[in-house]
């Protein structure tokens, strides 16, 4: 069976707590505090792997967990930090919250590689909280909790042409014929039960890279047979070629087969439909004359709506050149835009998002002073430093209500606001 989604709970490692511990040695009697940091728990990261093109290792195991940071040891000693996770998946994987729905990560394009999940901070020894009143501090600060949270990968291929059409109509002939592919061929339906991927390459131009999408059926759009799992890779393709048999050797009506698949693929995503399509019409070889009024009814039919209709033969080769380079003219002329998925959920933040936080102003300086559980592991597990964290943590800001906290306490632009280890002026 084609893995082409899979549901994993993904952990990542707790932070390793800090160690409480003093000095102790010869003729140094009052030996200060000495107990060192505890270790950065591991990342849940994911990577592009170019040979996998299905999510089949994700069936049989759905847990996936970071190892956990080592407690801090005496005499300043650091604790080890924890080992990632690495994850692989192929190219076009969508990482989504499972419960939500939405977005974490797409993995296509330059996105090679993402932590899903960070690592806890490790805990500060109590070597940290040594002050001049109190120089044998019995606390340590225990390290980051790990984040855990189910996931859906879901695989979209990557391909420039989706070649769609009803069982049995020839496509895994088509693309054996045109491409480097081997798919599996045989005469009963749901021969293919996964995507095949294969490259054209063309006279005298460059190629392109053709997706074979399993046969369609009436109802797919609401998940009848395997619709659901094939549909989605239809969505990064830029042109579409309909297939379908001319010759009518299962009965079936060619015009009602396009306007059908055209019907699914709106009820999907009503966006398909703006993509350029061809009508290749296969089994000419198997006509009389090679022509017949099937082609003449489908010219008739969609051609005034601006789909070409290609007489062809996949088994001979017959009318496949045309084709093929009417397709790559299409391409041409249809921007090349890699539909990435944006990001729109970061699991730290909407993890911490419902504790408290309080707001003070210093009276040495009038910096407002920002508090509290979900702001200090929020800071922990996301990296202000790169552009998208800073995006989900001013976002964070606002959806908890700081910002307004902070106006109703009457911040004024460039005052300074401290969370922790942040520091910034605040501007609107």
């Amino acid at each position: 069976m084609f893995a082409d989604r899979a549901k994993i709970i993904i952990k990542s490692g707790k932070g390793g707590d800090g160690h409480v511990s003093f000095r102790r040695e010869k003729y140094v009697p009052n030996g200060g505090p000495d107990g060192g940091d505890g270790g950065k728990g591991g990342d849940i990261v994911f990577v592009i792997d170019e040979g996998m093109n299905t999510l089949s290792d994700y069936r049989h195991k759905r847990k996936f967990s970071a190892q956990a940071g080592e407690d801090g040891q005496k005499r300043n000693c650091h604790g080890r930090n924890g080992e990632d996770e690495i994850l692989r998946v192929p190219p076009g994987t969508v990482i989504k919250d499972a419960e939500s729905g939405k977005v974490i990560a797409d993995m296509s394009g330059e996105n090679r590689r993402q932590v899903i999940l960070s690592g806890g901070r490790g805990g500060y020894g109590n070597q940290h909280f040594a002050t001049p009143t109190m120089q044998a501090p019995k606390y340590a600060q225990p390290g980051q909790e790990s984040i855990e949270i189910e996931v859906l990968l879901e695989l979209k291929s990557i391909a420039d042409v989706g070649l769609v059409g009803f069982p049995n109509v020839g496509k895994s002939t088509l693309l054996s014929r045109v491409t480097n592919a081997q798919p599996k061929i045989a005469n009963y339906h749901f021969t293919t039960l996964q995507p095949n991927l294969g490259v054209v390459d063309l006279d005298g131009g460059d190629g392109f890279v053709i997706a074979d999408i399993p046969g369609l059926i009436e109802g797919a759009s609401e998940g009848v047979g395997l619709g659901h799992e094939f549909l989605r890779h239809i969505e990064r393709t830029r042109v579409m070629i309909h297939m379908v048999d001319a010759a009518s050797v299962e009965g079936r009506d060619p015009v009602a087969d396009i306007r059908a698949i055209n019907k699914e693929l709106e009820y999907y995503n009503p966006e398909l439909l703006k993509k350029p399509q061809v009508i290749a019409a296969n089994k000419i070889d198997v006509l009389y004359g090679g022509e017949s009024e099937v082609i003449t009814r489908l010219r008739e039919t969609f051609e005034s709506e601006g789909i070409k209709v290609y007489p062809i033969s996949a088994v001979s080769g017959q009318g496949l050149k045309e084709l093929l380079y009417a397709v790559k003219k299409l391409l041409d002329e249809t921007p090349k835009k890699l539909v990435v998925y944006e990001s729109e959920y970061d699991p730290a933040f909407n993890y911490y998002k419902n504790e408290p936080y309080t707001i003070e102003i210093d009276p040495k300086d009038g910096a407002y002073i920002v508090e509290g559980p979900k702001i200090e592991k929020m800071l922990g597990y996301t990296n202000i430093d790169s552009e998208r964290g800073f995006l989900f943590f001013q976002k964070f800001l606002k959806e908890q209500g700081i910002l307004a906290a902070l106006e109703e306490k009457g911040i004024q632009e460039g005052d300074t606001v401290r969370m922790y280890s942040l520091a910034f002026e605040y501007y609107k």
